[in-house]
């Protein structure tokens, strides 16, 4: 009956999830995030609840999918991958149920195929050696080093005081290091252990004992029981064909060292009591770092001390004072290929001594007017010895910076680090991120030393300005905000409904009594946010010269969604000009001159050039509400939105005649090119 009951209660709540994903009631949608949040705390606080809840995700999902209800589907596929990568005890029916699922799902259009497709990839591994995810996930982001498994993560948390309020501020660092206190590398280790242990053996372990041996073991007798788990667990899952016999039989001889013999043989039978429950395995939220961005650089900075930390001391501009290459002291060695400069005919070429041929020879005749590459490939010293970190251990090498799929990097240099980059505030944050990242890829331009070793990722959640009690409405999000939220509905409902509490949860008090376990819920959001983001949607980031005086030069500017620029007015003519009529007043604005691109029906870009006076233009690169279609319904799928075109509006100056003379009058015309080139 107890059973029962407490399934009942998991089935409401996730219920309660579906109804916020699929009301347009203000009531339902200003507590959106908040039933999630509780249910993955029911489970949290009472492990056995696990196995009841992937069962009930699963018949809802199943259902959705029957009734093509796909605005639901990655919602509850996120929030049963967060519950069978924390859980333990689910029964391998469970997972294979999951995976059959998520291959289902790959017939279907992207973003459904693409997302389910890194959750069947995730749960092949998991089916196989059980606790890979829990496990890989924790030492990438605590940052515990280990040699079979080199992967790091760091969120790097920018947050600008002049667009956040202080208390939101105070907040967020609050419970940053409130949760920090509470999971130390010693925490760490006995969670991946324990985890581990529990889940391959199930209910041959004996949770409460271990938890207890594990708190009285000392640091050296941690780390060694840590490093055992860890290479068992990696080098099962670096095999082509993990054995899940052969993983348990690894983990049972660490299990019985650990507990001894007699301990380790009770199993659970002796565990029945509910003073003797079974200790929940909490998953520590990642390293986070917060900083108020108050310098330009400060975003290349970080990153460049994530990679190097002891260039702290001269960390300048120059970059030749920085050695992140990785390749030794021969800096020639960082040129891959070299450009020829001869003319590309062999006989031209002058032979070396292993390449002499003999005169009226076949090879001869044969390299006559022999074309060669104009490129020549650099050989690698034979001593060049690549580092074992550079292939890894397979599985979820999306998730954790492989170098697999980021295209050609320099031998010797591997990407094992993960750089998740959230800001807070609202566009105008993202137009100073897009310039701190144009800065960044322009400096790799000049000489790279992020990009080999750095997988970056970035993050955005939009935080409004507190609001006016005097305000007759509620503030509204901005554009880029609102258009992430129609892209990916999985970001409306998680991140986009955060913003409207933010400052309410920034205001109540935090428990700061160390004692007890700290649940705060902006982290909470961010955390899973951060991981469960697998969404990708990228952006083009736009930089535009103006010419508007001669004598001050060329302007750049950097732009992400939208440039307004004013355009001044045309000066008098110069000396030698014809001047103009008494009483013939100038024109405001200037001339102007636009080139774009036209799509036909036949596929074929046209070149259209128009020429006209204008006052002022607006470059946006996101598209209008109005063309997704209405918003008062939850669409079956999500849309499929353009925003790789560049919207241009120009302010046009029309001539007209009155009696009293001549007057102007502001008209607009607007053009859209579709293939506008950005960075």
């Amino acid at each position: 009956m107890e059973s029962s009951d407490a399934e009942l209660d998991l089935q409401r709540s996730v219920h309660a999830v579906l109804r916020e994903l699929s009301a347009q009631a203000p009531a339902l949608q200003s507590n959106q995030g908040m039933w999630r949040w509780s249910l993955h705390k029911k489970v949290e606080r009472d492990p056995g609840k696990n196995p009841a809840l992937v069962r009930i995700l699963l018949r809802e999902l199943e259902k959705a999918e029957n009734e093509d209800l796909r605005h639901v589907i990655i919602p509850l596929l996120h929030t049963l991958m967060y519950v069978l990568t924390k859980a333990t005890g689910i029964t391998e029916e469970l997972y294979h149920k999951t995976y059959a699922f998520c291959t289902r799902l790959l017939t279907l259009p992207t973003p459904y195929c693409t997302v389910a497709l890194d959750c069947a990839i995730r749960l092949k591994t998991e089916i196989a050696v059980p606790g890979t995810l829990y496990q890989r996930m924790v030492l990438a982001e605590q940052n515990l080093m280990s040699d079979v498994y080199p992967y790091q993560e760091r969120v790097f948390l920018f947050v600008d005081p002049e667009l956040v309020s202080p208390s939101v501020c105070s907040a967020l660092l609050l419970e940053i290091e409130a949760a920090q206190e509470q999971q130390t590398p010693e925490a760490c280790m006995r969670h991946v252990v324990s985890h581990a242990l529990q889940a391959a053996l199930g209910e041959a372990c004996h949770p409460s004992a271990l938890h207890r041996k594990l708190q009285a073991s000392s640091r050296r007798v941690l780390e060694y029981y840590f490093h055992a788990v860890v290479t068992a667990v990696e080098q099962m899952a670096d095999e082509a064909n993990p054995s899940r016999a052969e993983h348990l039989e690894r983990l049972e001889e660490i299990y019985y060292s650990l507990l001894g013999p007699a301990v380790a043989a009770k199993g659970r039978c002796g565990s029945d009591t509910l003073q003797d429950r079974p200790p929940s395995i909490p998953l520590p939220s990642p390293y986070i770092t917060f900083h108020l961005w108050t310098d330009q650089e400060q975003l290349w900075k970080e990153l460049v001390l994530f990679l190097h930390p002891q260039s702290q001391l001269r960390l300048s501009a120059d970059l030749e004072a920085l050695d992140l290459q990785g390749l030794g002291p021969d800096r020639d060695l960082a040129r891959v290929s070299m450009l020829s400069t001869d003319s590309g005919i062999e006989r031209d070429l002058p032979l070396g001594a292993d390449e002499l041929l003999i005169p009226s020879s076949p090879e001869m005749e044969r390299a006559g007017l022999q074309r060669k590459g104009g490129i020549k490939k650099r050989v690698w010293p034979p001593d060049f010895s690549m580092p074992g970190s550079w292939d890894g251990p397979p599985g979820l090498h999306r998730r954790t910076g492989r170098p697999s799929g980021d295209g050609e990097l320099l031998p010797g240099v591997s990407r094992v680090h993960t750089a998740r980059v959230l800001v807070l505030g609202d566009d105008r944050m993202l137009g100073r991120l897009a310039q701190a990242y144009h800065k960044l890829r322009k400096r790799e331009t000049q000489k790279f030393c992020l990009t080999p070793r750095l997988s970056l990722q970035l993050y955005y959640i939009p935080v409004l300005a507190p609001q006016d009690p005097t305000a007759s409405r509620p503030p509204e999000l901005g554009e880029l905000a609102t258009f992430l939220g129609r892209a990916d509905p999985w970001y409306e409902s998680t991140v986009n409904t955060l913003c409207s509490a933010i400052h309410k949860l920034a205001e109540m008090p935090l428990c700061l009594d160390t004692t007890r376990t700290v649940d705060p819920f902006i982290l909470d959001v961010i955390t899973y946010y951060v991981r469960m983001g697998t969404q990708p949607i990228y952006f083009q980031i736009y930089t535009v010269k103006i010419f508007s005086d001669p004598s001050q030069g060329v302007t750049e500017d950097i732009f992400l969604t939208e440039l307004k620029v004013k355009i001044q007015d045309s000066k008098s003519p110069t000396e030698g000009a014809t001047p103009r009529r008494r009483g013939t007043p100038d024109s405001p604005g200037a001339e102007l001159s636009i080139c774009y691109q036209k799509a036909l029906l036949s596929h074929r870009p046209r070149e259209v050039t128009v020429s006209l006076r204008a006052t002022g233009l607006v470059l946006k690169a996101i598209p209008d509400s109005d063309a997704e279609g209405s918003a008062d319904c939850p669409p079956a799928a999500a849309p499929v939105v353009a925003h790789k075109c560049l919207n241009v509006s120009v302010t046009e100056v029309v001539k007209s005649s009155n009696l009293a003379g001549r007057s102007f009058s502001v008209s607009g015309l607007h053009s859209t090119q579709h293939a506008f080139r950005g960075l």
